[in-house]
């Protein structure tokens, strides 16, 4: 797999906007003719600029570009000509923009308030297209831009044909140290509730916790910690533990029927030592209905973020979904003046 932010190119000059236009000109014709290229697409979407990215093996994934949200991936997992598979559990917006979409890969970047607070605000800037760049169609580079006073943050997402990576650099610019929590949350639907599984965490720490807010939230935090009876016939799946209590993993597989919601790191006070035990800085989920798995595997961020709807996820249609991915929730990354901090996420697959 070709390494992150490993296509170079050359600043462009033009940074165009990827907000909607009443010009005569649309914003997707503006951007393919500054960035378009081969398997590199603009166009629109429900009135929403998008880019699709489409690799040589015909593996795709869909980027909307004033949220920075992707809604799609499609990598190619059978052998047979139409042998691609939608990856992301993604529900529509209204097309107006009053709804958005939610689920998919979303970028969560939470400003904290203050030292030791629980209270944060959400990074909400839009977000414009400043490069793209292509290695003879096996592998596709987006960078988005955004800032605001103090932060300025580069989100790169990378198509390969078996894997998809995105990848955040913040650098703060102000005055003041920023600190944050975030995420990369992917939201993988499954065929099935009682097929839909992780492997690889076994041995590591976790307690409950609910998820960082987000705009591309299914489930809000308070909806992710309400508890539910695991009904009958729930052998072999995972129940959750109280609030504040920290357990290890001890099965290799973590069946994900039921609603759980927890993070896998490091205890905060272990976290103090001169060594302890980190994170997995990969694991697999297991879809047993269509028989594919994906690797996910986290770098720069020290929790893996796992959840699970349960039975509620029965209001949303008849696929199952999980939302996980890595994040920086129990203990806050800080940015000092001038320096940067960079995290990534790749999901990755052999499938073929």
């Amino acid at each position: 797999m070709a390494s992150l932010l490993s296509l170079s190119v050359p600043r462009l000059k033009s940074i165009i906007k990827a907000t909607s236009s009443t010009s005569t000109v649309s914003v997707p014709e503006i951007l393919n003719e500054k960035f378009g290229r081969k398997g590199i697409k603009f166009l629109e979407l429900e009135s929403i600029p998008i880019v699709e990215l489409t690799v040589r093996n015909g593996s795709s994934l869909k980027l909307r570009l004033p949220d920075a949200h992707v809604t799609s991936y499609k990598p190619k997992v059978y052998w047979k000509d139409d042998g691609f598979e939608e990856v992301l559990y993604t529900i529509p917006g209204d097309g107006t923009g009053s709804t958005k979409a939610k689920g998919g890969i979303g970028l969560v970047m939470n400003e904290v308030l203050e030292p030791g607070s629980k209270g944060s605000v959400p990074y909400t800037s839009e977000w414009t297209v400043k490069d793209v760049d292509s290695d003879a169609i096996d592998a596709l580079q987006v960078e988005l831009s955004s800032s605001n006073a103090t932060l300025d943050i580069t989100y790169v997402v990378s198509l390969y044909p078996e894997s998809l990576a995105t990848a955040v650099v913040v650098k703060n610019k102000g005055r003041k140290a920023v600190s944050l929590n975030n995420a990369i949350l992917s939201h993988f639907k499954f065929k099935k509730r009682g097929g839909t599984a992780i492997q690889g965490l076994m041995e590591c720490s976790y307690c409950s916790h609910p998820p960082l807010s987000s705009p591309f939230q299914i489930l809000t935090p308070t909806e992710a910690m309400k508890t539910e009876s695991p009904g009958l016939f729930s052998f072999g799946s995972e129940t959750e533990e109280k609030p504040g209590s920290w357990v290890k993993q001890d099965v290799p597989i973590t069946i994900l029927k039921n609603k759980i919601s927890r993070v896998y790191a490091a205890p905060p006070t272990e976290r103090l030592k001169a060594i302890y035990n980190t994170a997995p800085s990969k694991y697999d989920t297991i879809d047993q209905g269509l028989e594919l798995s994906f690797r996910v595997i986290r770098m720069g961020f020290e929790d893996i973020y796992v959840g699970s709807p349960g039975s509620i996820s029965e209001k949303y249609g008849k696929d199952y979904f999980i939302c996980t991915g890595p994040a920086s929730i129990l203990v806050p990354v800080t940015v000092n003046p001038g320096e940067n901090w960079k995290g990534a996420q790749v999901i990755e697959h052999d499938n073929l």
